[in-house]
């Protein structure tokens, strides 16, 4: 244990508490103290104590677990501050103990604590880690082996297993990872106004009841990416994709790219920027052929612009030069080549554009590329019942903990 400062016993407890252990920031000990010992103590360290959680997820998007055979609970990866550290390095030190060296992720979320049965508030940094591929997954559980009890657990799993205390820090956390955000709790509980964590439910209940304040309404509410794209074609009809060097290999995309509208920028401006950085061609883009909506549950919407690049002819085709490290290389292909190059979604917004295009038609309404207003098959359906099914049967189960 590293050296403490005089306001601290000379003589502290011979073992880490068996509460909150990976919230405990003294480090292993030797010896069991008793529990008077134990408060003593900790009552007498500056407060808060400062905890550091990692967020360890794998590719397939399992989450890391430790239940050491000498623990009642389970508990995430962690470890205590001390001294002049920061979390980040508090994070990798404990991660380095399981045999983990890997860089130390966003913040994803900030809890505070209530003194408990140790005296002292409790401050704890969770940050994500990974996420690891397959094989450094295996070789971590090998590396922890019985001693740490490292397993890895689908999200559900995890909140089953995990202590009252931590099942809610991990369920806030992944919300704040898929949101692409930040979550800020108290006890366990987001609070009103955080960014990331807050059930939708009880943030349409706090709207209603007017209880935001302004900044508290702005971090709150949903959010959405933008996106804005260009649909070429060449001479022949066919629709120029490129391919980037990030994401699944072998998938195309239409030229364009993500709207900078903290910088105050248009989805217009965007998509002419996106194609003199992409393809070295600066051209003003034609009339909006469609907006596209997409929404996967526990993430933000998605939302597409896509305009009229008009027909590239052999000179221009031949000016194109690719953004370096960014795209490997481009095509035109025919529309029914699309399948097996795009998504399907991005392959249904460019069909629709295509006939927009030709039929001097739009700005049409897209919702996962299909027109807004279009009846949806009878597998699709099923598929939203299910779903609907599956998020009901959680809230239940999430009652009766």
């Amino acid at each position: 244990m590293p050296d403490r400062p005089a306001d601290r016993p000379s003589d502290p407890p011979a073992d880490r508490p068996d509460e909150h252990p990976s919230d405990d920031p003294s480090g292993p000990l030797s010896g069991r103290p008793s529990p008077d010992e134990v408060r003593l103590y900790y009552a007498a360290r500056p407060s808060p104590l400062v905890a550091a959680t990692a967020i360890v997820v794998d590719s397939a998007g399992r989450v890391l677990v430790l239940a050491p055979p000498h623990r009642a609970d389970a508990e995430l990866p962690g470890a205590a501050v001390e001294d002049t550290q920061t979390p980040e390095e508090a994070l990798a030190r404990g991660l380095e103990e399981l045999g983990l060296s890997a860089p130390i992720g966003r913040l994803l979320a900030v809890e505070s604590r209530r003194p408990g049965s140790l005296g002292r508030s409790l401050l704890a940094h969770v940050h994500l880690v990974g996420p690891l591929p397959a094989e450094r997954a295996a070789a971590l559980s090998a590396a922890g082996g019985e001693s740490a009890g490292a397993r890895w657990l689908a999200p559900q799993e995890a909140y089953a297993v995990l202590p009252a205390r931590l099942a809610p820090r991990l369920r806030a956390a992944l919300a704040a990872l898929y949101a692409g955000s930040l979550a800020h709790l108290v006890d366990g509980v987001p609070q009103p106004g955080s960014p990331a964590g807050l059930d939708p439910g009880r943030r349409t209940a706090l709207e209603h009841a007017g209880s935001f304040d302004a900044a508290s309404h702005r971090a709150a509410r949903p959010k959405a990416i933008t996106a804005a794209s260009v649909v070429f074609t060449d001479s022949a009809g066919k629709v120029l994709l490129v391919e980037p060097s990030y994401g699944n290999s072998g998938r195309w995309n239409l030229p364009g790219g993500g709207i900078d509208s903290d910088l105050g920028e248009t989805p217009r401006a965007a998509a002419r920027r996106e194609v003199r950085e992409e393809l070295g061609l600066d051209l003003a883009p034609g009339r909006l052929l469609g907006v596209n909506w997409a929404h996967k549950p526990g993430y933000p919407a998605r939302i597409r612009f896509l305009y009229d690049g008009g027909v590239l002819d052999a000179a221009a085709l031949a000016r194109i030069r690719l953004a370096p490290f960014e795209l490997l290389r481009w095509r035109a292909v025919t529309a029914g080549e699309l399948r097996g190059l795009v998504k399907p979604s991005l392959r249904r917004q460019i069909e629709a554009c295509l006939r927009a295009r030709a039929d001097g038609t739009g700005p049409l309404e897209l919702h996962a590329g299909r027109p807004a207003d279009a009846p949806r098959k009878k597998k699709e359906k099923d598929k939203e019942r299910a779903k609907d099914g599956a998020k009901a049967k959680d809230r239940k189960t999430k009652g009766k903990r």
